[in-house]
């Protein structure tokens, strides 16, 4: 019989056991927490200078809910009435990128800190943490979508107009709701991406042998397509102070970029490498959108293409979009070339880049859709003049893959010449691939 005084291994049913359960757990709550905190701050932010503040009622806050479920894929319901005479509907199914992007940068950040002081992780570690996370994102997310429902009377103007419609039973009444099934489904699937391209991009994880051999083959490029995406934002974030600075409308201009910058800078991605939107405008526009994709997009009669040909059409500076693609792809390819961990032939670099790219067009289409539709109909019939309109747009998904396939293949190629000669500590010059260390 062993000695109980002995020195045996622990049992990890022990307190010791019982702390790394309520660390990990705490952990785990504070990547949720942290990504929620600054989806609201942001959409709070963007609200505000977008005038949301002077909602009656106060429904603000649950506005800011409602924001925060849809930038994580959430839906929301909105509905209107004013009594027997009219009703009002709307439906609005976009994403505001920027909040979306706000909470996936953070909750990646603190996922990530506490695994750098480990020694090693696990595949199966790794999806136990990330499935703790998930776990308190979705209970987080399901707070959010139970307040993000709210109905508020809206005033049409005038105190005697107030009056009259509260007589005739027609007060203008406008009602919202998350729809829990949709929001808890695509947020679980949204924070999973969130965590799995983290933990793709992260240089400092901690891995066993095994899964550490995978990653630094695949981390280069999914570093080099979340280089694309953040320099895109970074560009269009000095785009817009410059016209936040030099034009009127201040609160408009922050409130946009707020809200749905990475949207506009994205789309500009898209269509400065070849690809396509097609949609239309009618009515008031409803969400905040620059003048030139107005002018596009406002038809009577069917979709309208929004590519590089019909920007020009419009504004000549927009072939600048083709310039900026070709450095930012140029310099992402290098930076991919040169983080691989052993010499690779151009053509392969070249074709990896041509399928990193193609896949992260579709992503920005699917995530740049919008389809938003607002009107008011008295006693049955239809929209009245200037009280309603619609808002669609829809990616061309073949073309933006196809122009990805293309646009990665060509800066591959041209990105990877230059990194051949890169020398890095303990490697020496390959004489006929691609050379990178890894990091």
């Amino acid at each position: 019989m062993r000695d109980p005084t002995s020195n045996g291994p622990r049992n990890p049913a022990r307190p010791g056991g019982v702390a790394a359960i309520v660390r990990n757990t705490a952990e785990a709550l504070g990547a949720a927490a942290a990504g929620i905190i600054a989806m609201a701050v942001v959409a709070a932010l963007g609200l505000w200078a977008a005038g949301a503040g002077d909602l009656p009622g106060g429904a603000f806050l649950r506005v800011v809910a409602a924001v925060v479920v849809m930038a994580a894929g959430g839906s929301v319901a909105v509905s209107g009435s004013a009594g027997a005479l009219a009703r009002a509907a709307a439906t609005v199914d976009a994403v505001p990128l920027s909040v979306t992007l706000a909470g996936a940068l953070v909750t990646a950040a603190v996922f990530l800190l506490p695994l750098r002081r480990r020694t090693a992780a696990t595949g199966r570690g790794l999806l136990v943490r990330a499935a703790g996370t998930a776990v308190c994102w979705l209970v987080l997310l399901l707070l959010l979508a139970l307040a993000a429902r709210h109905s508020f009377r809206v005033s049409v103007g005038s105190g005697l107009a107030d009056e009259l419609g509260a007589a005739l039973g027609a007060t203008p009444v406008v009602a919202f709701r998350a729809e829990l099934p949709a929001t808890l489904g695509t947020g679980l699937l949204w924070v999973l991406a969130v965590l799995a391209l983290a933990c793709l991009v992260s240089r400092r994880l901690p891995l066993a042998p095994g899964p550490r051999r995978v990653h630094r083959s695949v981390r280069p490029y999914a570093y080099a397509m979340v280089l694309v995406l953040l320099a895109y934002v970074a560009i269009g974030v000095v785009v817009g102070v410059v016209v936040l600075a030099t034009r009127g409308q201040p609160a408009e201009t922050a409130g946009t970029m707020l809200l749905g910058l990475p949207n506009l800078a994205w789309l500009a991605l898209g269509t400065g490498i070849g690809g396509a939107w097609h949609g239309h405008l009618t009515g008031v526009p409803g969400l905040p959108l620059p003048q030139v994709l107005d002018q596009v997009l406002r038809t009577r009669d069917g979709d309208r293409t929004l590519d590089l040909g019909a920007l020009t059409a419009y504004d000549g500076r927009a072939w600048l979009l083709v310039a900026v693609a070709v450095v930012v792809l140029l310099a992402a390819s290098y930076a991919a070339a040169v983080r691989r961990p052993a010499p690779v032939p151009l053509w392969r670099h070249a074709l990896a880049m041509a399928g990193s790219l193609a896949l992260t067009l579709l992503v920005v289409g699917l995530l740049t859709r919008i389809s938003a539709h607002y009107g008011l109909a008295l006693i049955g019939v239809g929209n009245l003049s200037g009280l309603g309109g619609e808002f669609v747009l829809r990616p061309d998904l073949l073309r933006l893959a196809g122009a990805g396939a293309v646009c990665g293949l060509a800066a591959g190629l041209l990105g990877g010449l230059p990194a051949r000669g890169v020398r890095r500590p303990g490697g020496a010059r390959p004489a006929g691939g691609v050379r990178g260390a890894g990091r």
